[in-house]
């Protein structure tokens, strides 16, 4: 079989490529590869669907596919289960694209393969092996092989058993492998990089909990205590936020810097808010002042605790806190404030309930715990040599992947509250200490007013998972700007990240930003249409530190190295 045409035009920055038609000789049927035999793995679905024909629940089949199930046991209590679709109607674009999770993952990604698959790649997800519970935490009790799974062999047991499969299928060996994950897929997607780095050409890494200990362990448990613990009146925790009140401190974090961040005035988010030094104070109730309409000193602060992350006893930072200005299109009230001021995982928060499983099934072994009484010190410091070596994928050390020829795009919104944003910037960091400037293969795009993975106030859209940009380009999509770095070697220097109005694509667009390659921030030039992009340009704007930190954050030491 001929490998795929491709044209690469400089001018309109695009890489074209011809489909791929399966070779008569050497594929094999759909149905046939029940038969298939691969290490560990049992085959237990293959089967073909017309395009438009359901899938699974609400999953439709973007077009004519090779659906093909199955389970992995790498050990002996493992239960890995994966898919990969293969588009069979001629659509296929000769590439394999590896889809990551959320949380503790516990489901197939059928919505994203439905994505890559309408796209033209031969797509796979895995459950990570934590189908069983509903959260995915509990599975880990008692179960080394479970916990072994999630941490890393899920994601390299799907990519081997995927690119064989697509081989058996089509007689040919994917061109290129690309893997798109956001959040936990973020943590994955780094582990693929720093572990296995030969498994891909390309990687995007969205918003990554690759410190996954610092994040569910210390951040989580951290922001629940600060404000649900002490003082209660009628029943209620005196440092608690609720939603109704965080329109106090967005409307006074963006009064005080908006417009002077690199955005402009009348923006509903901050640029770059590294540089506010916003002080929850300013909110505080005066003497007289209804409470509904200002913070007391306890909410103040415990507000001020959320920004500047939690710290051990020494005072070293062990996660960075969050941005000011997020709080409301951000989702605090999603993932801090949850429905109510009740104990965890009841008051229904995200960090909660994530951090509670991370407390009481991983760092104690139990099901139910005093979560609010656990000392956050106390279980970074043991979970750092116990759980660290599994669970992250913080190793800075990526000379085998930039050997190789490898290619990683990093996107974190700053108005992250599920994973902290600088987070991912202390990353790209180590990085960059450890082996030099990166900038060659792997570049970190930060959004103004995007919330987790996606949403927000800001430019939002780019090919962030199925919130695609208007146009699906090299300009406006991260995967096409990967493949063009990848296969055509232009790196990208900006791309353009869309608003939707009321974050609904059907409404159309309501303004576009340029996303810039870290150090480089988006700045207006001060005149023209702040809603189109081509006013404004990307500006160096080094910061080698989160300012709101005073203390140095806990460092890599070696220790995820897989057991």
């Amino acid at each position: 079989m001929k490998p795929a045409t491709c044209v690469l035009s400089l001018s309109m920055i695009l890489l074209t490529c011809s489909t791929f038609a399966f070779p008569s000789a050497s594929a094999e049927p759909c149905a046939s590869l029940t038969s298939l035999s691969l290490p560990n793995t049992t085959i237990t679905l293959a089967q073909s669907y017309t395009a438009g024909e359901t899938v699974t629940g609400t999953t439709t089949a973007p077009v004519a596919l090779c659906r093909v199930a199955g389970t992995v046991k790498p050990g002996p209590m493992s239960d890995i289960h994966f898919e990969v679709w293969i588009p069979t109607d001629g659509s296929w674009n000769g590439k394999y694209q590896q889809v990551g999770n959320g949380g503790f993952a516990g489901s197939i990604e059928y919505s994203a393969i439905a994505t890559g698959v309408s796209r033209g790649y031969a797509t796979a997800s895995t459950d990570d092996g934590t189908s069983g519970p509903p959260a995915g935490a509990p599975a880990f009790i008692g179960n080394r092989d479970v916990l072994l799974d999630y941490g890393y062999r899920a994601i390299k047991v799907t990519t081997d058993d995927s690119k064989a499969i697509v081989e058996a299928l089509t007689g040919q060996a994917p061109s290129h492998s690309y893997f798109v994950g956001c959040s936990d897929g973020g943590k994955e997607a780094l582990k693929e990089a720093q572990t296995y780095p030969d498994d891909f050409d390309g990687i995007i890494v969205g918003s990554p909990v690759n410190d996954q200990i610092g994040e569910f362990g210390s951040s989580y448990l951290y922001n629940m205590e600060v404000t649900l613990n002490g003082p209660q009146t009628n029943g209620v925790p005196n440092a608690y936020i609720p939603a109704s009140q965080f329109p106090l401190l967005t409307n006074a974090a963006l009064a005080q810097c908006v417009g002077i961040d690199g955005g402009v005035a009348t923006d509903a988010f901050l640029s770059d808010p590294r540089q506010c030094f916003f002080d929850p104070q300013v909110a505080e109730c005066k003497a007289g002042q209804d409470s509904s309409a200002c913070l007391t000193p306890a909410q103040v602060e415990a507000a001020r605790k959320i920004y500047s992350g939690p710290h051990n006893h020494s005072g070293q930072l062990l996660f960075p806190g969050y941005e000011p200005g997020g709080e409301v299109a951000g989702g605090w009230s999603s993932w801090i404030s949850g429905t109510s001021p009740a104990a965890p995982p009841a008051d229904g928060a995200l960090q909660a309930v994530l951090g509670y499983g991370f407390t009481c099934d991983l760092f104690l072994g139990v099901t139910t715990c005093n979560y609010l009484g656990v000392d956050v010190d106390k279980q970074d410091a043991i979970t750092r040599k116990t759980l660290q070596p599994i669970l992250s994928s913080v190793n800075p050390d990526l000379r085998p992947f930039k050997g190789r020829g490898g290619k990683m795009i990093q996107y974190a919104g700053w108005n992250d509250t599920a994973i902290a944003p600088e987070n991912g910037l202390n990353y790209y960091r180590a990085v960059e200490s450890t082996i030099g400037d990166p900038h060659d293969f792997y570049r970190v795009f930060m959004v103004p007013g995007m919330a987790h993975c996606s949403g927000g106030a800001g430019p939002n859209s780019f090919g962030n998972g199925s919130s695609n940009g208007p146009v699906i380009d090299a300009d406006h999509d991260v995967l096409k700007a990967l493949e063009l770095w990848v296969e055509g070697g232009i790196a990208p220097e900006k791309i353009i990240g869309t608003h939707y109005v009321n974050n609904t694509p059907a409404q159309g667009v309501q303004f576009q930003r340029p996303l810039c390659p870290y150090p480089k921030r988006g700045e207006y030039k001060g005149a023209g249409d702040p809603n189109n992009a081509s006013n404004f340009k990307c500006v160096n704007h080094f910061d080698d530190f989160d300012p709101r930190n005073l203390g140095p954050q806990v460092a890599y030491d070696g220790r995820d190295v897989n057991p």
